[in-house]
């Protein structure tokens, strides 16, 4: 009877000891309180009682850094917030060398984030986010790769800057697009005026060209019955007026 007994309490012991650890897991075991294995993904077993497992999870984890207040290099106060993407690569480290590894990594980051908006100036935050966002990513990795944790990135979502700024950028914008046009306005008016001079020198090289251009543009203008229009005629074409009625009165 009692050997009964006995088989029944070794399969209940046996059985309570399997473990499955999925394939994105690993199985960090700790026997009488010391590290002793990590079991990789599948069925496994351990001796319960002495030994305890506890799962670590191998895929790449999200976490939003909330909103934070700081100020940037000269001065001017901004509300910034971030995600970072990190997985594990060792889970034993993970583990035994950090508590909360999620928490740890995300107060990391954040203090980094703060560290790195007031050593640069609003332009350069607002103009080179990415390059803030990597040098970020490599301290946090720095610290972070000695509790078994890969940073694989982070990424800043949104910069908010205060009203009286946003109108301040807005009005040089503007500003900037009207130089800009202005600045357009004038090379084509300097391209136009080289253009016509060429046009000129050609037409004065031809005999009767500046007439005969002048002609074309009347004859193209449609002007209203009510209104008189008047044209300045070139003085060749006054010289030659003056030729035919010499040339009549001398008849």
């Amino acid at each position: 009877m009692w050997y009964t007994i006995l088989i029944f309490i070794f399969v209940v012991f046996g059985l309570g000891g399997l473990r499955v650890v999925n394939q994105y897991e690993r199985g960090v075991v700790l026997t009488l309180g010391k590290y002793s294995k990590t079991l990789q993904p599948g069925l496994n077993w351990i001796l319960v009682i002495f030994q305890k497992m506890m799962l670590v999870d191998m895929r790449i984890t999200t976490i939003d850094v909330p909103r934070q207040e700081a100020i940037t290099k000269d001065n001017v106060p901004v509300g910034i917030n971030a995600v970072v993407y990190f997985k594990v690569d060792k889970a034993e480290d993970a583990v035994l060398k950090v508590q909360r590894y999620t928490y740890a990594v995300s107060q990391y980051a954040l203090a980094a984030l703060r560290d790195s908006i007031g050593g640069v100036e609003l332009d350069t935050l607002l103009t080179e986010r990415e390059k803030i966002a990597t040098d970020i990513k490599q301290a946090v990795d720095t610290e972070t790769v000695a509790w078994g944790i890969d940073v694989t990135a982070i990424k800043i979502q949104d910069i908010e800057i205060p009203a009286s700024m946003k109108r301040a950028m807005a009005a040089q914008a503007e500003t900037e697009r009207e130089k800009r046009a202005i600045i357009i306005k004038a090379e084509g008016e300097v391209k136009a005026a080289e253009n016509l001079q060429k046009a000129a020198q050609i037409l004065s090289g031809v005999p009767g060209g500046l007439s005969l251009r002048t002609l074309e543009t009347i004859d193209k203008l449609q002007p209203d019955p009510s209104k008189t229009v008047i044209f300045a005629l070139p003085v060749e074409i006054m010289e030659g007026i003056k030729s035919l009625v010499s040339e009549r009165k001398n008849k």
